[in-house]
């Protein structure tokens, strides 16, 4: 009967832990413990918060209609920043790693000399090289310096991600491939990159995260992304803790709605 009991209790245990009740209630039990910290660090702080002004830094109404605010105008900075380099950084990446894996020596040194320096240098300072040595030479504004530093040093980490992906399959698809007569470039285009591709979303999901938030440092060299954005507004309106827990509200959403996209093309 005990033994019965027992077991009895151990499969309830597990059909309730396996529910939705117990993820909901676990997440309510999470968010009263964060909301009690929160509330004590508040009282403790004595610091009067002022969220009502935050609406108006964002977007007001006028008799023109709907205007953009500052902080609406910086996010669409960082969102065109972040697009342009992710783009250059997956094809700086893709061209890296095919030449790391080819037989072009020369290749295979610049390849191995750009990933060193990119990664085994900080973003920021590559950024104040591209924009203060490299930008007056070549023409670049802060806002393209900004696009090339991040699309080189993210380009760097995607490079390793889709070398792994493409070394990752196996050797009998290049055999079918040379038996069936494809070149090289065929191979890649139509059998090895779609698998490769596949296998490698998950981390580079995780890259372009990553891309958006290392965005924010373009506004040491003065881009007015997000970051600059709330930075200037600070110093105007002294809303310091209700802009930065704004501003990363603002990245939360961006990156969260990135991550269940990249997770419906993983389906």
């Amino acid at each position: 009967m005990d033994f019965s009991s027992s077991k009895n209790k151990s499969s309830l245990w597990k059909s309730f832990s396996r529910s939705p009740f117990f993820d909901i209630g676990q997440f309510v039990v999470l968010m009263g413990v964060i909301f009690w910290f929160f509330s004590r660090s508040v009282q403790d702080l004595g610091y009067h918060w002022q969220w009502y002004q935050i609406p108006r830094l964002i977007y007001v109404w006028d008799d023109s209609g709907f205007v953009a605010g500052s902080l609406l105008y910086g996010l669409w900075v960082t969102i065109k920043i972040s697009a342009i380099s992710l783009v250059c950084a997956f094809v700086i990446g893709l061209t890296t790693a095919l030449l790391r894996l080819s037989n072009s020596i020369p290749g295979k040194v610049v390849s191995r000399v750009y990933l060193e320096i990119s990664r085994n240098t900080p973003l920021l300072i590559q950024l104040f090289f591209l924009y203060f040595v490299m930008g007056p030479v070549l023409g670049l504004d802060r806002f393209w310096a900004a696009v090339l530093a991040l699309s080189l040093f993210e380009g760097a980490y995607a490079s390793e991600i889709f070398r792994s992906g493409i070394v990752s399959i196996d050797k009998g698809q290049w055999e079918a491939c040379h038996s069936l007569g494809l070149s090289f470039k065929h191979a890649y285009r139509f059998i090895i990159l779609p698998q490769a591709i596949r296998r490698v979303l998950p981390p580079l999901a995780n890259q372009v995260i990553s891309l958006i938030k290392d965005s924010a440092l373009v506004s040491t060299i003065a881009v007015y992304d997000l970051t600059m954005e709330a930075q200037v507004l600070v110093s105007e309106t002294f809303l310091t803790f209700e802009l930065w827990f704004t501003v990363a509200l603002m990245y939360l959403v961006i990156t969260i709605t990135l991550s269940f996209l990249i997770s419906y093309l993983e389906k």
